[in-house]
């Protein structure tokens, strides 16, 4: 890395304890709750200030208005089976101004791809072996 450029990263951690703080508490209104990955990844200021920023940002593009990015969130979630971000982000789309209409289609839209990438690769298998 340039020397500039690692002068601005280093003034930039210099702060991440600070920032922790305040990423903590903003989560905490976004969200309503402050998932536990964050109170452990807490403990190293410096990867946890570079994360979560990055992961908020990558959340709340500038592309999507907010409901909707909780739509896709939640949808995301259930299809990883990430049953408790599915829980707070529904609870985010709601306050997001989401309908029960809406989130309960984005997650049947995510059981429908996953329900291709359980027969997608098992019906390859199939053919290969049986045609």
């Amino acid at each position: 890395m340039e020397p500039k450029h690692q002068q601005i990263v280093d003034e930039f951690l210099s702060h991440a304890d600070e920032m922790g703080d305040d990423i903590i508490a903003e989560t905490k209104e976004w969200l309503g709750v402050v998932p536990f990955i964050f109170t452990l990844m807490r403990e190293r200021p410096e990867a946890f200030a570079l994360s979560a920023l990055g992961d908020y940002h990558t959340a709340r593009p500038a592309s999507l208005d907010p409901k909707t990015a909780e739509l896709v969130a939640i949808a995301a979630a259930a299809g990883a089976g990430a049953d408790s971000c599915v829980r707070v982000h529904i609870g985010t789309a709601l306050k997001e101004g989401a309908t029960r209409d809406e989130i309960l289609d984005a997650i049947l839209i995510a059981g429908v791809i996953g329900k291709t990438s359980v027969l997608a690769p098992a019906l390859r298998a199939f053919k290969d072996k049986l045609e």
